[in-house]
């Protein structure tokens, strides 16, 4: 592969001057340019950066399965926390939180080591959440949700990474598909009065594990940065954010479908 040959000075008109840093790198591999786009030109950026991701993921993923397990199978942790629900509204505040400055707050998720801070945390809260639920629910209901929900993300990741199908540029069905739970909520909210509708908590549960599969492969493929949209190496924060989002809503939808209540 050829690289574009960059003059050695750049003309102006005090004279001679070096080129800068953007003009010395404009064309090389795996530059990333000011205007927000990066080359996949090197396969080994691609590599490290999907490694980094997938690294803090499995270890995001570990911790969360962990606090579920605890506070499902251990009887005296599981009657504190749901006889003490105020740790689930801290838990939830610390989640909202960490949550907007991560995700609205571009320079300080890139900003070692307060992004991983702030990760920790994040996750730390999204699975005292997860825990809090989960204790609510039948132990073989938790173990059969979250083996689904291990066995789908990993057909749906072969699926992205194998397949020549580009999900990125779905989002007009995306959107459609998001509208619809939207609207299948607020027909929830208006039938709250009424009593408990299995058909259509079961309909919204079923939209909402398609949904949040399909944002898992779109999330993937740009993690993956060969289709129509990509990622930028410096965001692997919020790749990882958006696939562990994906992954722990996916299971929650699960859990609405197949869960049943602890006797």
């Amino acid at each position: 592969m050829t690289q574009k040959k960059v003059s050695p000075t750049v003309q102006t008109i005090e004279g001679h001057k070096p080129p800068s840093y953007e003009e010395a790198n404009a064309g090389c591999p795996g530059y990333y340019y000011g205007d927000g786009g990066f080359s996949w030109d090197d396969a080994a950026v691609r590599r490290i950066f999907v490694r980094k991701v997938y690294a803090i993921l499995m270890l995001q993923l570990f911790s969360t399965v962990a606090i579920i397990a605890l506070f499902t199978f251990h009887a005296p942790v599981r009657m504190y926390i749901q006889t003490h629900p105020i740790l689930y509204s801290i838990s939830n505040l610390l989640f909202l939180v960490t949550y907007i400055c991560l995700a609205c707050c571009g320079d300080l998720r890139r900003k070692f080591p307060w992004n991983l801070l702030l990760l920790t945390i994040f996750t730390l809260s999204m699975a005292c959440m997860l825990g809090f639920i989960s204790s609510f629910y039948n132990t073989k209901s938790v173990v059969l949700c979250i083996g689904i929900t291990a066995v789908v993300c990993l057909c749906v990741t072969l699926f992205s990474f194998q397949s020549k199908v580009d999900i990125t540029s779905f989002q007009g069905l995306l959107f459609i598909l998001c509208m619809a739970m939207f609207f299948c909520a607020i027909v929830m909210g208006f039938t709250v009065p009424f009593g408990y509708i299995p058909w259509l908590h079961g309909v919204y549960a079923s939209i909402g594990a398609v949904v949040f599969t399909m944002f898992l492969a779109f999330d993937t493929q740009l993690l993956m940065g060969n289709k129509q949209y990509s990622l930028s190496p410096e965001e692997y924060i919020f790749a990882t954010l958006s696939l562990y989002l994906d992954i722990v809503y996916l299971f929650t939808f699960l859990m609405q479908l197949f869960g049943n209540g602890r006797e």
